[in-house]
């Protein structure tokens, strides 16, 4: 499943952008059996098989400050990158958001996508995942951070009069990215084009 949307690459890689080259991403939770075996050589497996851009998952969360640096030296030795990290809600809340931040600045990222939200009873329970992303938006502005939100099945799914997707994109910020995970939203029966 490729992390990597071609708006959020603006800005961040000026050297694909100019070439019209758009880098192909894997999320890593994909292998994550073999990440948590060992980060560091799968991370080099994924750059080997042609993948440029990797987006970690919850776990890293756990690192160090000396093992994020670590990954960063070997993602700058192979010459990839982490756009961006997939993070459990938790992640942006007020407690935790400064460890987030503080290790996407050093892994090199530039959003902050928060990965789930538990699916709520109404449209209007869903607001208030906007009103979160958000929040962490306006804490992590100063850091030249951005906030994501990736979507499930359940935010594609129609009930009350709407979507739950269409409840957070009206009620974000522009700067809030929204991360189409497009298997997830055929599944649910929508249509990601439309």
């Amino acid at each position: 499943m490729s992390a990597v949307l071609p708006w959020a690459l603006r800005g961040v890689a000026p050297g694909l952008a100019a070439s019209g080259s758009i880098p192909i991403g894997l999320e890593l939770y994909s292998v994550r059996d073999a990440l948590a075996k060992d980060p560091f050589a799968t991370v080099r497996a994924v750059a080997q098989m042609g993948y440029q851009v990797v987006e970690f998952y919850a776990p890293y969360f756990q690192w160090t400050d000396d093992q994020a640096k670590q990954m960063r030296k070997l993602m700058d030795d192979l010459g990839i990158h982490c756009y961006s990290t997939h993070n459990d809600e938790d992640n942006l809340s007020a407690k935790k958001i400064e460890r987030a931040r503080d290790l996407n600045l050093i892994l090199g990222s530039k959003y902050i996508v928060q990965a789930w939200s538990d699916p709520k009873p109404t449209l209007d329970a869903w607001k208030a995942v906007a009103d979160n992303l958000n929040a962490a938006a306006e804490k992590l502005a100063p850091s030249g951070l951005k906030v994501g939100y990736h979507n499930h099945q359940s935010e594609w799914k129609e009930f009350g009069g709407g979507r739950p997707i269409e409840v957070i994109a009206r009620n974000t910020k522009p700067t809030v990215m929204l991360q189409l995970d497009v298997g997830t939203c055929l599944e649910a029966g929508a249509d990601p084009v439309a």
